[in-house]
């Protein structure tokens, strides 16, 4: 395909008309694609085009189901509080927040097994056996595994299992 000074003009006089690029390739024809009308639009530094003339807006959806996001850490549950809003118009008028999901997620976050002093576990002492559940900042003199009797095919003991593996609500699936 080559850019002859008829397809040129005839490609200016389209684009000026609004045309959108897949419409002017088709018209042009002969092995034109889309991308070749953009670059060339591009090359010729061609601005200012007119609306198009068949522009017709598109409805949008007045009530459209929320994304969801898929947020979990291997550290316990961790689920965004359910907000309910009512809106009027671009106000919303009130946000309630279920306490039974804050309740779940603060009571998650300081349960944790206690470790008594001598059965803590530094990272040469684990293994096969021992729970590999790490506790604390890695970077702080105070970090240490679990080091309990991990599960026969797990990683971590039957506590600590519990918090990483959690089965989904069957609600949400």
């Amino acid at each position: 395909m080559s850019w002859t000074d008829e397809r040129v003009e005839l490609l200016k006089k389209l684009w000026m008309e609004g045309l959108s690029a897949s419409q002017i390739a088709g018209e042009l024809g002969e092995g034109v694609t889309r991308n070749a009308v953009i670059g060339k639009v591009h090359r010729l530094k061609l601005t200012g085009r007119a609306k198009p003339a068949t522009s017709t807006a598109r409805p949008r959806a007045a009530n459209r189901a929320p994304r969801r996001s898929s947020g979990g850490s291997a550290g316990g549950v961790r689920r965004r509080p359910s907000v309910t809003t009512n809106v009027i118009g671009a106000t919303a008028l009130k946000a309630e927040v279920s306490t039974e999901i804050l309740n779940e997620v603060d009571a998650l976050r300081e349960q944790e097994l206690f470790i008594p002093v001598e059965e803590r576990l530094t990272l040469l002492q684990l293994t096969e056996k021992t729970c590999k559940w790490p506790i604390g900042d890695p970077l702080a003199e105070d970090f240490y595994f679990c080091g309990r009797d991990s599960k026969e095919d797990a990683p971590y003991c039957e506590f600590h299992s519990r918090k990483a593996y959690h089965q989904m609500d069957k609600r949400k699936r």
